[in-house]
């Protein structure tokens, strides 16, 4: 059986298979770049469209008409939310953006006394988390050469979770990882590691921009203090749309670090008084207003995923990346001459949704996918990242995309490509 029939048959057997047509898929192309800006749904233009007539016949009564109710949109989303990360509705919010939401929440929790003031991350981070963590630390009055743990990587790929907790000393105010690095996609333990941290009094928070919507999460059962994520990755939520943060209720009543109007008690919020008093839960670290269209995008797509449901979505993903690994240890292009590595955990525990396929030439290897109609990423120095998504990735998919990669590495097209990334890569 060739890899294009058995595609097939695991495209005839797949429960999620109706809602690929609920995606506006690029026509021509197969997508591969999930992990980076998720393609847009059905669902979402509908949502868009409602909210955009509703700005054109409500003007500002849409805030509290119903049906539209933007004055809550943000509570209303995180609790459409919630579900995906193992959470009560209350703890989490949707608002702000990635980064902005890491500041709010880093601003809350690191709270650095005496000898207690240095923060656990990671060499593999994303760049804005470590940017982030980097002017706390100066606000703080601290030296980020000295107070910032970057936890090391034995194979430039992955992060030990025994190495992580080793480093939780007495003089560590804050842990602060991702739930899956950006580049390699290895899945960290985000249970053990909360909990390590719990036991020695050091809060732990997590940026979950590459798993939510794809690696369901149970962050109150793992006793995670705070997490915050994008929604236009996996999510589909579309470029630059709202992000997400979730804090755990032991934690409600804390005086955010970085208050806003946005977070006041909703009941009186346009009192208009000046002494803080914050809304009961999550909805208290929103700084400024829920941007109501990328919000209404956001509604449509958890539509989806509430109907989907995350296990399930899960279980395909897993599913669609092992067939990925499959098909290329089958067709030999871990050997040479094709010379691909995997520099993703094999283990579908330590695996998000992404296979970061090595190469010396990914830069050209990428742009020449790209010329053929495949549109993955390409990640410095040599990683090309593959992300077949669960709602509108088929098997089929995958079987071109690896029958392309081989045939442009041995028709040598790599070779003639230029070897240096694009501005965005």
């Amino acid at each position: 059986m060739t890899a294009r029939d058995r595609a097939l048959e695991l495209d005839a057997a797949d429960p999620l298979r109706a809602y690929r047509d609920r995606f506006y898929r690029l026509p021509g192309k197969i997508y591969m770049d999930g992990n980076s800006l998720g393609l847009m749904s059905k669902d979402s233009e509908t949502h868009i469209r409602t909210a955009l007539e509703q700005w054109k016949t409500l003007g500002i009564d849409g805030w509290m008409a119903p049906g539209a109710s933007w004055f809550s949109l943000g509570e209303q989303l995180g609790a459409m939310l919630a579900p995906l990360v193992g959470a009560s509705e209350d703890e989490v919010v949707a608002t702000g953006t990635t980064t902005v939401n890491q500041h709010a929440l880093v601003a809350t929790f690191y709270r650095p006394e005496g000898n207690r003031r240095r923060i656990i991350a990671s060499e593999l981070d994303f760049p804005s988390d470590i940017y982030a963590l980097q002017s706390q630390i100066l606000l703080h009055g601290g030296d980020p050469r000295r107070d910032l743990i970057r936890i090391s990587s034995g194979d430039g790929r992955t992060i030990e979770e025994n190495d992580v907790v080793a480093a939780m000393s007495d003089d560590v105010a804050l842990v602060l990882l991702p739930s899956v690095l950006y580049r390699s996609g290895q899945l960290l333990d985000i249970e053990r590691i909360a909990q390590s941290a719990r036991e020695r009094g050091i809060i732990a928070g997590f940026d979950c921009a590459h798993s939510a919507g794809s690696v369901p999460h149970r962050f109150d059962e793992w006793e995670v203090d705070f997490a915050f994520w994008c929604t236009y990755k996996y999510l589909n939520a579309g470029p630059g749309s709202v992000g997400a943060l979730y804090v755990n209720r032991r934690h409600f009543g804390v005086h955010p670090g970085l208050a806003g109007w946005w977070g006041y008690q909703k009941e009186r919020q346009f009192d208009m008084v000046h002494d803080w008093e914050g809304a009961p839960g999550a909805g208290a670290w929103q700084i400024s207003t829920t941007p109501v269209l990328s919000g209404a995008s956001l509604r449509g797509s958890l539509d989806i995923f509430n109907e989907a449901g995350i296990e399930a979505i899960r279980a395909k993903s897993l599913k669609m990346t092992a067939f990925l690994v499959d098909l290329l240890s089958d067709g030999g292009l871990l050997d040479h001459p094709y010379d691909i590595a995997i520099g993703t955990p094999l283990d579908a525990n330590r695996r998000g949704g992404h296979i970061a396929l090595e190469h010396a030439s990914a830069a050209a290897i990428a742009r020449a996918l790209k010329r053929r109609g495949i549109v993955p990423d390409f990640r410095a120095p040599n990683v090309i990242r593959i992300a077949p998504v669960a709602l509108y990735t088929s098997y089929e998919d995958i079987a071109q995309t690896v029958e392309t990669l081989q045939a442009i590495i041995e028709a040598g097209e790599h070779l003639t490509e230029d070897q240096h990334r694009e501005l965005v890569a």
